[in-house]
This record gives structure tokens, sequence and C-alpha cells, in this order.
């Protein structure tokens, strides 16, 4: 196994811990309804994109390097992943119990991480047969790329329900300031819009 002298490892466990940060705080402030409610027409939303990414740390960065998490999700125990299980709480399911889900998640991905080498040998069952071998760093690269993303959803999900913006939102700008700029934008998309 090689080692990683330019810091790689390193720098995309930092991203990774930062974009699981506005995961999880993106939650912050919000009542219960709006914290599991879909605010997209294909049912986006908040709760929903942490339980997913408990499930992406589990099995990316633990049971595809062979170091399953001492604790089965139970929407992959019971298979109802594969019909989208993973994407919304269940009323039965707290948004404390999901959240300490998937902050184990990511203790669990964090102890591989500082264990493995980039290098290290993986395999993910439910890939294709043809490119199911890989390795944690190309994992790792997934794991960092898809929390990005998915911490994205949340910035604009949060936005959509109560307005709130990513962490510098106040830093840019006030309120005024926000709604001359989206007027600005609105006005220029008006040129366009059908029947004008």
């Amino acid at each position: 196994m090689g080692q990683d002298p330019s810091g790689i490892k390193e720098e995309l466990h930092r991203k990774l811990r930062d974009a699981r940060a506005v995961v999880v705080a993106k939650l912050a402030g919000l009542d219960e309804y709006d914290r599991r409610r879909p605010v997209t027409p294909t049912g986006t939303n908040l709760l929903g994109l942490v339980k997913h990414l408990a499930g992406v740390e589990h099995s990316y960065l633990g049971e595809s390097v062979g170091r399953p998490p001492p604790q089965p999700l139970p929407w992959v125990a019971d298979g109802s992943i594969w019909d989208g299980a993973d994407m919304w709480a269940t009323a039965e399911e707290s948004s404390e119990e999901l959240v300490e889900r998937y902050r184990q998640a990511c203790a669990h991905s964090d102890r591989t991480i500082e264990a493995l080498d980039l290098d290290t040998p993986a395999s993910v069952p439910h890939w294709p047969a043809d490119r199911r071998d890989t390795t944690l760093g190309v994992l790792l690269i997934r794991v960092v790329v898809e929390t990005a993303q998915h911490a994205g959803h949340a910035d604009i999900v949060r936005e959509t329900i109560d307005g709130v913006g990513a962490p510098d939102h106040d830093d840019v700008a006030d309120q005024a300031t926000w709604s001359a700029y989206v007027a600005r934008i609105e006005a220029a998309a008006a040129h366009f819009r059908p029947g004008r």
C-alpha cells in the first residue's frame, strides 16, 4: 500500500467533513414538519438527505472496504432502500435518531479513512460486475462529491422553506440588497417569458 505524501487524503477528508457539517446544520431551527416535508416535485427533503447520506457513508466507506459498521441501517437490512426508503423519514423515525445514525456512520467512515491508504482495494456489491472493483480513494472522492452535491441541495431546500441561505448569505448582502438583486434577475428573465 502506498503513502500519501501530498496530503490528498487529508484534504479530501477535510472537504468531506465540511460538507457533512453543512447538511446537518440545515436542520437547525426548523420544526419536525419542515425538516421532513418534500419541497421539490421529486420529494427532496432535508431529513431525507441526512438519512440517504448515512447509507452512502455505510456503503462506500464501510462495507465496500471490508469494514461494515457495527450497526446496520434498518432500511438497508430490510431492503426498503431499493424502494427509496433512504430518501425520507417515516413518522416513526425521529430527527434525533436519523442525525445520530448519520453521525455514527461518519465516525465509522472517519476511522476507515484514517486507517487505510487511498489505494486500498474496495468492491461495491451493488455496482455492475465489470466495474465493481475499485479503491478507497475512488470511493472517498465519490462520497465527497455526493455529500457536497446534497449539501447544495440542502442549501436550496432550506432557502425554499424559510429563506435562510448559504452560510455566507448575510455576509454578502442584507435583505434589501438581495431583494434588489433578485428583482434584476427576474427583470432580465422576463424578456423571455412565453407569450410576452
